[in-house]
């Protein structure tokens, strides 16, 4: 449903549901219901100002019925955020497609205490494009290629590509170049094949029994040392990088490997499961294997995941087409071979 509320610094209206039935008399009533214990004289001026609308954009005031509209949209009140240290770079943009290099750390979408701080809202008010839309999403951990719609009347041609499969994703990582103990060696390259769900617990994703529903192929690149744990990220994210409790915390040259990922499938930290199944969790990975505890940002340690390129046939020009990132893995480019 379109929004009748433009973009404003880069941040859709937000829209609320309006229930059916209930015990309020008007619109107010019910917004004061949800939110009245956090501003309730925000949001009483905001009906007076005439800032809460339904459809056709027809604002509210404090006398609408609840049954007079289905839909309101109004705009939040967003808290200062700090700037989060990365830059987004472009690596192409014509009147269709926009293609950056999304830095980690970065979100791709607004979300949470992410709003100002995210590459989609960063984007829209830096190249002024309030119609700007990601075509598919990056964990905020993750970097590399990002493609986004600039045109609503040809967004529709993409979005069929991705929908059906059509778009080819190329990663890479920087693992321990050997499996953790007591997980099999692994002879490269390899096909991973599970069935994955979101956990019921925090933000995890999880393997389970049933047919598979993701699929990744994984390709070792190179191999190198990785200096010794106390130029590492630490115990928790050698454990992370399939070390063994001895090896994380002893001075031995950690072994790393660079791999290339090609996902067939497109399911919630696919990449970083399959990884950790084999026995090869991803360094500077705070998820898996283990869930560490919660930290501030480290921007010298991202996790070592990087969408490198996608392929694809251009709906528009009917042409085969490659974005490749720019960006390197820092373990990768710190370490000698």
């Amino acid at each position: 449903m379109q929004s009748p509320l433009p973009v404003r610094d880069g941040v859709n209206a937000t829209r609320l549901r309006l229930p059916d039935e209930g015990p309020w008399d008007t619109a107010m009533d019910y917004m004061m219901h949800r939110w009245g214990h956090i501003d309730p004289q925000g949001i009483e001026d905001r009906f007076d100002a005439g800032e809460i609308v339904g459809e056709g954009g027809a604002p509210l005031d404090r006398a609408t019925k609840l049954d007079d509209h289905t839909f309101i949209w109004y705009y939040r009140t967003l808290p200062p955020e700090t700037r989060i240290p990365v830059d987004i770079s472009i690596l192409y943009q014509d009147e269709h497609l926009l293609v950056v290099d999304k830095p980690h750390f970065l979100p791709t979408t607004p979300g949470g205490t992410y709003i100002q701080e995210s590459a989609l809202v960063r984007l829209r008010n830096q190249l002024n494009l309030p119609d700007l839309i990601p075509m598919h999403r990056l964990d905020r951990m993750t970097a590399g290629v990002l493609l986004l719609s600039t045109n609503p009347e040809t967004r529709g041609k993409y979005q069929v590509l991705f929908e059906k499969r059509q778009v080819q994703k190329e990663y890479e990582c920087v693992s321990a170049a050997e499996p953790a103990a007591g997980y099999p060696a692994v002879d490269f390259p390899v096909v991973v094949r599970n069935r994955m769900t979101k956990s019921r617990s925090y933000l995890l994703a999880e393997v389970i029994d049933g047919e598979p529903n993701a699929e990744t192929r994984i390709e070792r690149l190179e191999t190198f040392d990785g200096g010794t744990p106390a130029d590492a990220p630490g115990a928790g994210a050698g454990l992370a990088a399939g070390l063994t409790p001895a090896a994380a915390g002893s001075e031995k040259p950690r072994r790393l490997a660079r791999y290339r990922l090609e996902p067939h499938s497109g399911k919630t930290h696919q990449l970083r499961v399959h990884m950790a199944s084999l026995g090869l969790g991803i360094v500077n990975d705070a998820f898996y294997p283990d869930l560490l505890d919660k930290a501030p940002d480290d921007y010298t340690k991202p996790l070592q995941l990087l969408a490198r390129g996608i392929r694809l046939v251009d709906p528009i020009s009917k042409q085969p087409v490659e974005y490749r990132s720019n960006l390197e893995l820092s373990e990768a480019l710190q370490t000698p071979r």
